[in-house]
C-alpha cells in the first residue's frame, strides 16, 4: 500500500489536485463521449431507494452525487465530507473538511455512506474501510466506486508514446494511475475486511472522440502530479495532442476502452 506517487499526499490533494473542481470536472467530462452512457448519480440514487435517514458522501468532491440526492430524495439527511476546503466552497450545507480515516461522526450514526472514486487517495485504505463500517448502522449500506486495472489503456499507450517522442526513446515511462491502489480487481478484497457482502457492478464502455480536446483536458487534469510523471509534462501533453489529431484524421475518431464499477457493500 506504500505510495510514492503523491496520490495520497493530503497537502497536494487539498492544495492543488482538488483545490477547485476544475480538474475533477475535466476527468468527469470525458464520459460525455462514452457509449453506453451511465447516469452514475441516478444509479447511486436507485441503490439508496430503501435507505432512510442519514447518507454521508465521503470524498464528495464537487457534490455531483449530493446534488442528485438532494433533488430526488429530499427526505434524506445528507452530509458531504472532503479533505479539500476549496472544492467544498459553494456546495450546499452541510459539508465539512474531514479525513476518511478519522470521520467526525458517531459510531452507527449513518444509514448509508458513499466513497466514490476516492479510496485510492487514502494512505491507509483498510483503516478508511474500517472507519466507514464504524459509522454505519448495523444494516447500513456502503457504495464505493473505482476503475479497472486496464481502464483507458489507450490513454496509457498514448502517454508512453508521447513521452517517448519527447525523450527521444522508443517508449516513455508509465502514465500515473490514480485508481491502481484501489482498482476494481483489488477493491473487493479490501472492502471485505470490514463488510461481509460485496457486490461488484461492472460498467464497461467505449469513449469515442472526434476532436483531441476532451482527451487533452483529461490528461491536463493530472497536472498536480506533473512532478511524478517522469517527463516534461506540458510538452508531453502537447505531443499527445498531435498524435490524437493524426489518429482522428486517419480513422475519423480516437477510441478509448473504459471499465469502471460500483461496489455495493453490506454486513
Amino acid at each position: 500500500m506504500k505510495d510514492s506517487t503523491g496520490i495520497t499526499d493530503r497537502s497536494l490533494l487539498a492544495g492543488s489536485a482538488y483545490k477547485t473542481a476544475h480538474d475533477l470536472a475535466a476527468r468527469q467530462s470525458l464520459y460525455q463521449w462514452q457509449y453506453p452512457r451511465y447516469d452514475l448519480p441516478a444509479m447511486v440514487t436507485d441503490l439508496l431507494r430503501d435507505v432512510r435517514g442519514t447518507v454521508v458522501d465521503v470524498g464528495c468532491g464537487n457534490g455531483r452525487f449530493l446534488a442528485r440526492l438532494a433533488q430526488e430524495r429530499p427526505d434524506l439527511d445528507l452530509l458531504g465530507l472532503d479533505v479539500s476546503p476549496g472544492i467544498l466552497k459553494g456546495l450546499p450545507q452541510p459539508v465539512a473538511v474531514a479525513d476518511a480515516v478519522r470521520l467526525p461522526l458517531r459510531t452507527e450514526s449513518a444509514d448509508a455512506a458513499l466513497a466514490l472514486h476516492m479510496l485510492y487517495h487514502v494512505a491507509d485504505i483498510p483503516s478508511a474501510v474500517a472507519e466507514l463500517r464504524r459509522v454505519l448502522t448495523g444494516g447500513g449500506l456502503l457504495i464505493a466506486s473505482t476503475n479497472g486495472a486496464r481502464d483507458k489503456a489507450e490513454l496509457d499507450r498514448l502517454w508512453r508514446r508521447a513521452a517517448g517522442d519527447v525523450l527521444g526513446v522508443d517508449e516513455g515511462p508509465e502514465r500515473l494511475s490514480l485508481s491502481a491502489r484501489f482498482s476494481l480487481e483489488k477493491a473487493p478484497d479490501l472492502l471485505r475486511t470490514a463488510f461481509s457482502d460485496v457486490t461488484v457492478v461492472e460498467l464497461p464502455g467505449t469513449i469515442r472522440v472526434t476532436t483531441p480536446d476532451p482527451v487533452i483536458a483529461h490528461m491536463n487534469s493530472y497536472r498536480a502530479w506533473a512532478g511524478q510523471q517522469g517527463v516534461p509534462f506540458e510538452t508531453t501533453v502537447e505531443r499527445a495532442r498531435h498524435i490524437v489529431a493524426d489518429r482522428i484524421d486517419r480513422d475519423g475518431a480516437f477510441e478509448i476502452t473504459c471499465l469502471g464499477g460500483l461496489l455495493v457493500c453490506t454486513g
